[in-house]
């Protein structure tokens, strides 16, 4: 990705990511063409983002004239983050979210108990992320809304069945099923440098039935037949094993700090529900999730944390820290 990219691309070339109706993803991709750099380094994105642009314009024309539904399917962000789950038939994916979370999704030995996404809420202190179980991915099938879903993803768990000799058979055709598309499971989450439509999602790989007789020995000929650049996580979603090593991973992955309000006149801060944001925030940017308002009114705040002095006096461009309190005055 070319240098000297402004914090306003970044954020859009994500929002761009995360984007389920065209309106979206124009309105980013315009905000990101005003955004990059100008020189040659650039000139090869620019032309791409310039005809991504028309393209859309059209669609939209397109769209409406037709009246057609919205293409994707769309499932609310929630919590600190967004998970989505992904395996061929039988990898246990409804299992994990079961024993992830409080949700009692079907969890059968056939496939396709799953038939449609579905979120749940996974606690991680006193936060929680949001977990989306899916259909399986098979060679001549793949539900029409996941690539939407896992281009807005945080995250990606690969889910691969250690019970059944098909298991790597079946990784490797989801892998294969998702090349055909723009797309991607990756390492970390991005665009392609050479094509802005290409888009890649973080992915943990996730061995599954790891108590199961001969998994040990289908572990080792998945690492043979298909090594994979993905930090892998081996577990038994049904009785227990490597499920909390798996959920601190979850959460870390989203990078996030949290974020306690405190009102000028309380002495103590809301700490039930903490305000999320992406390391690195500001402080303007969670005063505007307390209340849009606050991002013209707000004169300063006051901040208890790691980083300073209990009650230091700071203003909108403040970097937050994981576990602030901030009372904000406007």
């Amino acid at each position: 990705m070319p240098a000297n990219l402004t914090q306003q691309y970044l954020r859009a070339e994500e929002n761009y990511r995360r984007a389920t109706t065209l309106e979206e993803e124009l309105a980013c991709l315009q905000v990101m063409l005003k955004e990059i750099p100008k020189h040659k380094g650039t000139d090869h994105l620019q032309a791409d983002l310039k005809a991504k642009v028309a393209k859309l314009k059209k669609e939209l024309v397109a769209e409406k004239s037709s009246g057609k539904k919205p293409r994707s399917l769309r499932i609310p962000r929630q919590g600190a983050g967004t998970a989505i789950l992904l395996g061929g038939p039988n990898t246990g994916k409804s299992q994990l979210v079961a024993s992830l979370t409080r949700a009692t999704p079907e969890v059968a030995p056939y496939p396709f108990t799953t038939m449609v996404p579905a979120p749940a809420m996974m606690p991680w202190e006193d936060v929680a992320v949001q977990l989306i179980d899916t259909p399986p991915i098979t060679a001549d099938y793949m539900d029409t809304h996941l690539q939407g879903l896992i281009r807005a993803a945080d995250l990606a768990l690969l889910l691969v069945d250690l019970e059944s000799d098909d298991g790597i058979e079946q990784c490797e055709e989801v892998l294969d099923r998702l090349a055909q598309t723009k797309t991607r499971l990756g390492v970390t989450s991005c665009l392609d440098e050479e094509d802005v439509g290409l888009s890649y999602t973080q992915t943990f790989l996730v061995p599954n039935k790891s108590d199961t007789p001969g998994a040990d020995e289908r572990l080792e000929l998945l690492h043979e037949l298909l090594p994979l650049e993905f930090p892998e996580y081996v577990i038994s979603a049904k009785h227990g094993a490597g499920l909390e090593r798996l959920r601190d991973a979850i959460y870390h992955s989203l990078d996030v700090v949290r974020v306690y309000s405190k009102l000028p006149t309380a002495k103590e801060a809301d700490r039930e529900r903490p305000f999320t944001l992406r390391r690195g925030s500001q402080l303007i940017e969670m005063a505007g999730m307390v209340h849009k308002d606050f991002l013209q009114g707000l004169k300063f705040a006051r901040v208890w944390g790691s980083g300073v002095h209990d009650g230091t006096q700071v203003r909108g461009d403040y970097v937050l820290q994981d576990q602030d309190v901030v009372e904000l005055h406007v």
